[in-house]
């Protein structure tokens, strides 16, 4: 049935009866919050910093992220007062994102999600040895001297693309959103307590520039992915590594 907007009477539908079977068909079938899953692949130079039996372990960060959230998004909008006497318009002329996106993750007995944060931000600012070779007064400066200085890395080396897949638990549509460009920009305080224990969590948030959301009709992929070799760029290092088998991964 179609519809005729803007004209002389409304070509909407009349109120009618509904069936059950209706209702099960539409609103009685909502998606549920707790059907989702997140990917972050790191950059390979990010990578090269982790322990032995880490690089590999995408899987391990997916599954210990529980909470996420699907990012937002605005037009701005250019007020209109003279066209039309007493109409006020407002066109559209950008669209916004939201500059921030937040995830939490379950710390591991090992603590390796709060290490692997910590060593993509010191990544970022060059806490990993470029300021601890310059010789000073025939000593090396580290993060302890007292006249410590660093130096931020360029974007191209520590941005990459994380996702979020949503999904229901027939597994038949998947929702995923694609952040680009991404890195963390900060780590929330995890307070710790002699009172009644709880699990760790440590909340990350990511910097990105825009994303992209696409619909799918496939399984996610909740295994690691097939191992590939490529170079990393430093010193002719040859890295192990799954992302390259991904075509929606940036390899920077």
């Amino acid at each position: 049935m179609s519809v005729v907007i803007g004209g002389p009477t409304s070509s909407t539908p009349k109120p009618n009866k509904k069936v059950l079977a209706d209702l099960k068909a539409s609103i009685l079938n909502p998606a549920l919050t707790s059907h989702f899953q997140c990917w972050f692949y790191p950059p390979a130079a990010v990578r090269s910093l982790l322990p032995t039996g880490e690089v590999q372990d995408d899987r391990m960060w997916s599954l210990s992220c529980a909470e996420a959230a699907l990012p937002g998004t605005s037009l701005a909008t250019n007020e209109l007062v003279n066209d039309f006497t007493g109409v006020t318009e407002r066109h559209a002329y950008r669209r916004q994102y939201d500059t921030t996106s937040s995830f939490t993750f379950y710390v591991d007995h090992d603590y390796k999600i709060i290490n692997f944060f910590e060593k993509w931000i010191g990544y970022i600012t060059g806490d990993t040895g470029t300021p601890t070779n310059i010789q000073n007064d025939g000593r090396d400066i580290n993060s302890l001297s007292p006249n410590y200085f660093y130096r931020v890395n360029f974007p191209t080396l520590y941005q990459t693309s994380i996702y979020i897949k949503k999904f229901e638990k027939d597994y038949e549509r998947v929702l995923e959103y694609r952040f680009l460009k991404a890195y963390p920009i900060s780590i929330n305080s995890m307070p710790v307590t002699y009172e009644a224990s709880s699990l760790l969590k440590c909340t990350v948030n990511f910097n990105f520039s825009r994303y992209v959301v696409e619909t799918m009709n496939n399984t996610p992929v909740m295994g690691p992915l097939p191992v590939v070799n490529f170079p990393l760029g430093f010193g002719g290092e040859i890295f192990t590594g799954d992302i390259t088998t991904n075509p929606l991964v940036d390899i920077n």
